[in-house]
């Protein structure tokens, strides 16, 4: 599907998805408490479906009611067919490390994209702890031999690749059959997501001990306890009606919390950074449009923010440079390079070199963009097209379902100017 985004006037609220990040860790620890868990207002996206589906084959229970998921968790058994983790990164690493508890061969596998993340830090850490798996070259499939749980000690991991592999091991760690230390050996890059994994295992009765900075974690043996959680509103998908507002009206998006562990709250910031000056209201936050301005800006630890941010200041007045970017490369496209192309073809002038990219703000203008099938370029470029002069078309605009799939009504309920055309 196509969809061409018009230059518009927006105006009106809507409520942010629920948190992607939070519906995979709520999943999981429902999976590995013994009994029933429900899990209220998660996101029904094809990422968190991915881990409900994996699970699922785990033989975990599963049953949907309207606006919760009851989850039957307990014993997992070794799945009868390979698990597949669609294109979700955070599936794949995170249940690589469940399977370890499952007894028997389990096999992980996803699409295209999936095929080029990188597992074997995670592998590498699993074995450490006596876990036999493999992979291909270091990235999926993976096949991990599950023996119903791993001796414990100490475990030695890597943190700039991917916090999720801390992430995957804190979450089986309650398993371990003696205390486990987790040693992070390098800087922990997207640090609050490992927090975000801390509070969702404290919400199931299980308590983790963590040095000052994330570099080490201490997890002695213990269960996970059924529990009703609910899902906070997704900082990350918000972020792009935020941005929308600060380009082309006003808008009120509800369900973000403030105080938030998540990441991507930063666009808060960088958003009053840039001159749109966000206001709390109760349970949501208002922008309204603005003359913005370019910044200065790390994106270390809100990596996903990156697609939006680089949209603003391309609208923005002056120059912006962007730091911290050096694993935007290995996400479901290389974001650095789609965000250079697209913007190149709506006019705007870019530098990027190592971890780093310079964007001269000024008035893009519409143009037809390629996302790469990656559902953070469409919705950057999605809400650029507010703002840019003409008309902006996004092929492939259905990979949205990966964690916004409402992305393009929520927008149109705003006043955005939208037309669909189907491929073919």
């Amino acid at each position: 599907m196509r969809v061409t985004v018009r230059r518009s006037e927006i105006d009106g609220g809507i409520a942010a998805p629920s948190s992607k990040s939070m519906t995979h860790r709520a999943v999981i620890c429902s999976a590995l408490a013994q009994g029933r868990s429900r899990v209220e207002t998660p996101l029904s996206a094809d990422d968190t479906e991915a881990t409900l589906r994996v699970v699922q084959a785990l033989g975990v229970g599963v049953e949907r009611l309207k606006g919760s998921w009851i989850i039957e968790g307990g014993k997992l058994s070794p799945p009868t067919e390979d698990l597949d983790c669609g294109e979700s990164g955070t599936t794949l690493r995170l249940m690589t490390a469940v399977c370890a508890l499952a007894e028997g061969p389990s096999v992980l596998k996803g699409g295209p994209s999936l095929s080029g993340r990188p597992v074997e830090p995670l592998l590498d850490a699993l074995r450490q702890l006596g876990v036999d798996c493999e992979s291909r070259g270091g990235n999926p499939p993976v096949k991990v031999h599950g023996k119903g749980g791993f001796e414990g000690g100490e475990v030695s991991i890597r943190g700039d690749i991917s916090s999720q592999f801390v992430s995957a091991l804190l979450l089986v760690a309650p398993f371990s059959r003696e205390r486990l230390r987790v040693k992070v050996t390098t800087r922990l890059e997207s640090a609050p997501y490992v927090g975000m994994t801390l509070d969702a295992m404290r919400a199931f009765g299980v308590q983790a001990e963590t040095s000052e900075g994330y570099r080490e974690f201490t997890v002695k043996r213990q269960a996970y306890t059924p529990t009703t959680f609910a899902v906070e509103g997704d900082w990350s998908s918000g972020a792009y009606t935020l941005a929308a507002g600060a380009l082309a009206g006003k808008v009120s998006v509800e369900s973000l919390h403030r105080g938030s562990r998540q990441a991507d709250a930063a666009i808060v910031e960088v958003l009053g950074e840039m001159g749109a000056e966000p206001k709390f209201r109760g349970q949501g936050i208002r922008v309204e449009c603005a003359e913005l301005r370019g910044i200065d800006w790390d994106l270390t630890d809100s990596p996903d923010l990156f697609p939006v941010v680089a949209a603003l200041c391309s609208a923005a007045k002056g120059e912006s440079r962007l730091r911290g970017l050096k694993r935007l490369r290995l996400k479901e496209s290389d974001r650095i390079a789609s965000m250079v192309e697209g913007l190149s073809r709506m006019g705007v002038k870019t530098e990027s070199s190592g971890e780093t990219i310079t964007i001269h703000g000024g008035a893009p203008a519409g143009a037809v963009i390629d996302p790469h099938d990656d559902h953070r370029i469409a919705m950057a470029f999605g809400v650029l097209g507010l703002a840019a002069r003409g008309e902006t078309t996004v092929k492939d605009a259905e990979c949205v379902s990966k964690s916004y799939p409402d992305f393009w009504e929520d927008l149109e309920a705003l006043g955005a100017r939208i037309g669909r055309k189907n491929d073919g």
